[in-house]
């Protein structure tokens, strides 16, 4: 679907449900033609088009008109979603001043009765078209183009302390990583790995503040399956949690076991890592790995290097540098087993 000015739109493809692309005319309309939308005088203001109906939102009333296999009609509608499973629309919530909801409906009840769930949002930053229409809204939250999904079931909701100021979320497998708009790293959840960083292998209810890395500026957080990472606004990386695989770049078991293994034992250091030893290399001494690396660790890349973006995967972590370079460690091709060491490749970027 295309604007080329107010109101007016241009489509193409199929249309053998009547979705009111192009003019209608056959199955398939092979070029842009113009939009026939439902009913006349409709002022078009957003289309969102699934494979069998299209759902159109007009400005001043904010009225929703679906066409196609699903048809139907709704007001005081900002912006809608369609797809085959659900039908999304961002309007304003029944009765005397009720706020804006986000309401799922099945594509097939024509928003007739009630939607299969509804939840209260904060109002959407008002993005203005032309002529300061007050019905154009911010991108639909909890939608594939705000790196989202929208689920059959309710959203859950739950709100943040008033102090805190939500910058970036991470989600690991069992954990959350929180970066404030101070720079500020919290984090909640699971903690059997340390990949709270708090220091402990305990979960967190809340969120809660990373204390050994107060007096930094953070500007990158990442949250891997059981570790995670930080990236300070000077470059630095901080990292910590779980070292199965080597996903924090630290000496790992299968390192020290490239001998022969007779004997293991464990413990902690200063830091309160978990630092364990296996007997049986060539001198017979034990060979030190970290396992557990439940608070913050400095890691150095190769020539000193200064991180600007990191990603991490369930159990391996990737960082990019200031001029350009991705470093990658951690667990590579299941086959061949895991990557211990930091591996680098350039990249152009």
């Amino acid at each position: 679907m295309a604007e080329e000015r107010r109101g007016a739109w241009f489509g193409f493809g199929f249309c053998g449900f009547g979705q009111a692309l192009g003019s209608g005319r056959g199955r398939q309309v092979h070029s842009p033609e113009p939009l026939r939308a439902p009913g006349a005088g409709l002022d078009v203001c957003r289309v969102s088009a699934s494979w069998s109906y299209t759902a159109f939102v007009t400005r001043g009333g904010g009225q929703v008109e679906l066409s196609g296999f699903t048809v139907g009609a709704a007001g005081g509608c900002r912006d809608a979603w369609a797809s085959e499973e659900l039908l999304v629309v961002l309007r304003t919530g029944p009765g005397p001043g009720a706020g804006t909801e986000l309401q799922a409906w099945a594509p097939g009840s024509a928003l007739r009765g009630e939607p299969l769930w509804a939840q209260t949002v904060p109002e959407a930053e008002r993005e203005d078209g032309p002529g300061g229409d007050e019905t154009q809204a911010g991108p639909l939250p909890l939608l594939p183009c705000a790196r989202a999904y929208v689920s059959p079931r309710p959203p859950f909701y739950r709100p943040l302390a008033p102090t805190l100021r939500a910058r970036r979320l991470e989600l690991g497998a069992e954990h959350a990583l929180l970066l404030d708009a101070a720079g500020q790293v919290f984090s909640w959840g699971g903690g059997r790995h340390g990949q709270l960083g708090h220091g402990t292998l305990e979960a967190e209810p809340e969120p809660r503040l990373l204390q050994a890395l107060q007096g930094l500026t953070m500007a990158e957080v990442a949250a891997g399956g059981w570790h995670s990472l930080c990236v300070s606004e000077a470059g630095d990386i901080y990292i910590w949690g779980w070292n199965e695989s080597g996903q924090l770049a630290l000496p790992t078991k299968s390192l020290a076991e490239d001998g022969k293994t007779t004997a293991e034992a464990s413990g902690l250091n200063e830091d309160g890592s978990e630092v364990k030893r296996v007997a049986g290399g060539e001198d017979g001494a034990p060979a030190p790995f970290i396992a557990v690396q439940p608070f913050p660790a400095l890691l150095d890349l190769p020539l000193g290097s200064d991180a600007v973006k990191a990603s991490c995967g369930s159990r391996h972590t990737a960082v990019v540098t200031r001029t350009g370079e991705l470093y990658t460690w951690g667990w590579g091709e299941k086959p061949q087993g895991p990557v211990e060491r930091m591996a680098k490749q350039l990249i152009s970027l």
